[in-house]
C-alpha cells in the first residue's frame, strides 16, 4: 500500500475539494500497484460505490494527472495506464511485452538516463524554442516468458 497522505493534502493545498468519488479512486490507487485502464478504474470504485460513473472516473483522472497525483501512460495498445505519482514510482520507466502486453518497472540506470535526457530536453528546447514539461521512456520488446 503507497503512502498517500501527500495526494489528500495536495487537494486541499490547491482548494480542491476531495468528494466520495475522488476519494473512492485514490483508494484504488492505494490499494493496487498495477498499472490500471480508467475501465479497471472504473469497476474497482463501483464495486464500494455504484452510483459513481465512468464519465465521472474520466473527469477525476483527468484532474488527478493535471494535479501530478497519478500518471498516465500509453503502452501502444490504445489504451491509456494510470500509476500513483508517489515516491515508489517516482523515477521508473517501462519494459513493455509487445506479446502478453506484461509491464516491466524498472528504476536502474535512472541516473545515467536522468543526464541523457536532461542534455537532449536543453537541445530541444534550445532548438525548438519549446518548453518541455515532462517525458516518458518505454522500451518495447517480449518478456522472458514470450521469447
Amino acid at each position: 500500500m503507497h503512502g498517500a497522505g501527500w495526494c489528500y493534502r495536495r487537494f486541499k493545498d490547491e482548494g480542491f475539494r476531495l468528494t466520495i468519488p475522488r476519494q473512492a479512486i485514490l483508494d484504488v490507487f492505494n490499494q493496487n500497484s498495477k498499472h490500471l485502464s480508467a475501465e479497471e478504474i472504473f469497476l474497482l470504485v463501483h464495486r464500494n460505490y455504484p452510483g459513481v460513473g465512468l464519465a465521472t472516473v474520466y473527469r477525476t483522472l483527468d484532474l488527478l494527472t493535471q494535479m501530478g497525483i497519478i500518471f498516465k501512460s500509453d503502452f501502444g495498445d490504445g489504451c491509456s495506464r494510470y500509476e500513483l505519482a508517489d515516491e515508489a514510482t517516482k523515477g521508473h520507466h517501462h519494459l513493455i511485452c509487445t506479446r502478453c502486453g506484461r509491464i516491466i518497472d524498472y528504476s536502474d540506470f535512472i541516473e545515467k538516463e536522468e543526464k541523457f535526457t536532461k542534455e537532449l530536453e536543453t537541445e530541444l528546447s534550445q532548438k525548438y524554442k519549446f518548453k518541455i514539461n515532462s517525458h516518458q521512456i518505454h522500451f518495447y520488446g517480449l518478456c522472458d516468458k514470450c521469447q
